[in-house]
């Protein structure tokens, strides 16, 4: 018997869960596809621990994007050893695939033959450098092994946003403007370095005009590795009214010795941020460029609200 507030006591209950409709409704999580190529993300320069450190941090995040992500680290410059080679770690990717399905046959499962590429390689480059890329190409063509090769990960956006942030995190630009947060040595003009000669400062640009925009001052794009590429850029922001300078690497730091940057700030004569490093749109977007090449759903990618 009901009351007419619902159930009689004792009586199981069952409340339905709402559903959300329209735009509202939570979206279905995404998940990597059972058997996708492993995404290998391509760290160049010297190994060290502390390169490795960051390094797992972006392949961290990238699996917490998508979870099932087969996610490897190589070594353009590995020793085999402590630090596995590019080469290696692609072979090793090949031969775990081809034991999968060989098991599989074994155990009288029905399976379908692996196809398509073993790997997806992701150069860890903010922007392009083709002495870098070549070296990550040989080792792709070394390895024989069927491997997707992406671009790098900038141009972007997301980019900007992370040179905003490491200059904050450095008392050289405002967290926030909207909301007139002051830093007394905020800078009035960026030195954007690079790596990669011309090309690379031309890409280093783009995402120097959206650094510039969040910013409200003016932003150039100099070479590191080209000598006084950064003190001519440094002067010509001095001569166009620019006082108090700052450089920001627009690098993810692995590809150059750290040396160079304090270097590169003192010929300018003016402090530095900290390169890009495992900022979590730089996770993001290493995932981004895998997904693009398998050609499937990435999941939406939210930066840091900084304007």
């Amino acid at each position: 018997m009901s009351s007419p507030t619902g159930p009689a006591s004792g009586l199981p209950v069952r409340m339905p869960r709402p559903r959300q409709p329209g735009r509202h409704r939570r979206p279905e999580p995404v998940a990597a596809p059972e058997g996708a190529p492993a995404l290998v993300l391509a760290v160049p320069g010297t190994p060290s621990a502390a390169t490795r450190g960051v390094a797992e941090e972006i392949v961290s995040i990238a699996r917490s994007e998508l979870p099932g992500l087969d996610a490897r680290i190589g070594f353009v410059d590995g020793d085999d050893a402590e630090f596995p080679s590019l080469k290696v770690v692609l072979a090793y990717a090949a031969d775990e695939r081809t034991a999968r399905y060989e098991q599989a046959l074994a155990a009288g499962v029905e399976v379908k033959e692996p196809e398509g590429p073993v790997a997806v390689v992701v150069p860890l480059l903010a922007g392009p450098d083709s002495a870098l890329l070549r070296q990550v190409r040989q080792a792709v063509m070394d390895s024989r092994v069927a491997a997707d090769l992406t671009d790098v990960l900038g141009p972007h956006p997301l980019l900007a946003e992370g040179l905003h942030v490491r200059l904050s995190e450095a008392g050289l630009a405002r967290a926030d403007r909207a909301r007139l947060f002051t830093v007394a040595t905020a800078a009035d003009g960026i030195i954007l370095a690079s790596v990669g000669g011309e090309e690379a400062v031309q890409a280093a640009g783009i995402t120097g005009m959206l650094l510039a925009a969040r910013l409200a001052v003016p932003v150039m794009a100099a070479a590191l590795d080209q000598e006084g590429s950064i003190a001519a850029v440094a002067d010509q922001l001095r001569s166009s009214g620019s006082q108090q300078l700052a450089l920001a690497p627009y690098l993810i730091g692995p590809e150059i010795d750290a040396s160079l940057i304090e270097a590169a700030a003192a010929e300018a004569g003016c402090a530095a941020a900290e390169a890009l490093g495992p900022y979590p749109a730089i996770g993001k977007l290493a995932l981004a460029q895998y997904t693009q090449a398998l050609g499937i759903a990435a999941p939406a990618q939210q930066g840091t609200p900084l304007r």
